[in-house]
């Protein structure tokens, strides 16, 4: 599958520009994670990527032909969770996946198990949605998502409110799903993109400030953070923006980041949450 997104804009009916000129290829297999702050475009660019969004600007092609124009074949080698997905509590697990398959036209009973089995809820097949646990109803969103093998497989924010167990068990999964597809990641937890993601957009503002491998984008940070010692109530060095603040016996460890590091700071290797919160304060210093 190749997905080329060419010179896309969105300008909504209130006026609001949520995406301005985006450029983006995109071939399987690939797992894309999506980083920006609240307002950045993201969830509009997912929307436009399964065609809940007409583009005002720009056209999206589907392996080299126009995306509306196959919107049908899309869908049908499409699989989407949004982050508010509903579930029906009264269902057991099986009768809701049943539900979703029949909406997307799968008649195969095996296509069920297989995607049950896949996010290990086989055993709660028979349990009713309410009983179960934040991770578990997150299992099912994925399960309905994966249903019929699709080639495009879009997650939005799939491990908010999960604790940290569940969120390595998830990063699992969407590892082993894009052996042979293109996944896409939308989250603002940094660590989840470093950890699987082959590729990493920033988008901010409706632009992209990086398209490019994790690496690339930290390898731009390198020199640029830095860590100090501070006591309570010392100011931050102007031109220095604050990545964390710990506690210490000898003081309050300090992490910035700045175009120019204060000579009392001490480089520090650049992590990818440190290179992109640098990538968003440099796109906001140039517009």
């Amino acid at each position: 599958m190749k997905i080329e997104v060419n010179k896309i804009s969105k300008v909504y009916p209130s006026g609001k520009q949520a995406l301005q000129d985006i450029n983006i290829q995109m071939e399987s297999p690939n797992l894309i994670g999506i980083l920006g702050p609240n307002g950045a475009g993201k969830t509009t660019l997912m929307k436009l990527l399964i065609a809940g969004l007409t583009p005002t600007k720009g056209e999206i092609l589907l392996n080299r032909k126009k995306l509306l124009s196959q919107e049908k074949e899309m869908k049908s080698q499409l699989g989407y969770l949004p982050q508010n997905f509903g579930l029906f509590d009264e269902l057991t697990v099986w009768q809701f996946v049943d539900y979703m398959a029949a909406l997307k036209g799968i008649q195969d009973k095996q296509a069920i198990e297989t995607v049950l089995t896949q996010v290990n809820l086989w055993e709660q097949r028979k349990t009713r949605i309410r009983r179960l646990s934040g991770g578990m109803r997150q299992r099912v969103g994925i399960a309905q998502a994966l249903l019929g093998n699709p080639q495009l497989i879009i997650l939005d924010e799939p491990t908010v409110g999960l604790d940290p167990e569940e969120r390595v068990k998830f990063r699992n999964l969407f590892s082993e799903i894009a052996q042979d597809k293109i996944v896409l990641l939308s989250t603002h937890i940094v660590e989840d993109v470093q950890s699987i993601c082959n590729r990493v957009l920033v988008l901010n503002n409706g632009r992209v400030l990086f398209d490019g491998e994790p690496a690339d984008l930290i390898a731009q940070t390198t020199g640029h953070v830095g860590v100090f010692t501070s006591q309570i109530g010392d100011p931050v060095p102007e031109g220095c923006q604050v990545v964390s603040k710990v506690n210490t016996a000898k003081g309050i460890q300090i992490r910035i980041f700045a175009n120019e590091l204060p000579d009392f700071a001490e480089t520090a290797e650049p992590t990818l949450e440190d290179a992109y919160l640098y990538c968003i304060e440099k796109g906001a210093e140039a517009l």
